[in-house]
């Protein structure tokens, strides 16, 4: 069973990964696009699927999967350093999640005020909560 747990969890962590690295890099260029532009409009549909398709329902799996694996490990998980780094940062994953939430609906009502530069250095928070992430779960440094 816990391998079972764990395979479903991986999978639903790389799916949401693969949004959470995608979705700012939409912005950027919908951030240069002309409002009101077909362009425009078309990553409206691209950015709203990909969030209410993909990665809401992959951090949804993410964290029920994750939730039944503590219950699974028990307790005594909790007195590992590693973990509390890991759920610090899977917090912090979906607050960010929150963030690009709250920016699509900004683009959708053609409210957007961030140039696209700022888009593209957000990309990397994504990338870098994951390293943290995976260090402390492989790695478990403490």
């Amino acid at each position: 069973m816990l391998e079972w747990v764990k395979a479903l969890h991986v999978i639903s962590v790389i799916a949401w990964m693969a949004g959470m690295l995608y979705l700012p890099r939409l912005f950027v260029y919908h951030a240069d696009a002309e409002t009101g532009s077909v362009q425009s409009e078309t990553f409206k549909i691209m950015e709203r699927r990909l969030y209410r398709a993909i990665m809401t329902p992959a951090m949804i799996a993410t964290w029920l999967f994750g939730l039944w694996l503590l219950h699974l490990y028990g307790n005594g998980i909790f007195a590992m350093g590693w973990i509390w780094l890991k759920l610090v940062f899977v917090l912090a994953l979906s607050g960010f999640h929150g963030f690009l939430g709250k920016s699509m609906k900004l683009f959708a009502r053609d409210e957007n005020q961030r140039p696209s530069k700022f888009f593209r250095a957000i990309n990397e928070i994504p990338t870098v909560i994951m390293i943290v992430i995976v260090i402390a779960v492989i790695v478990k440094p403490f």
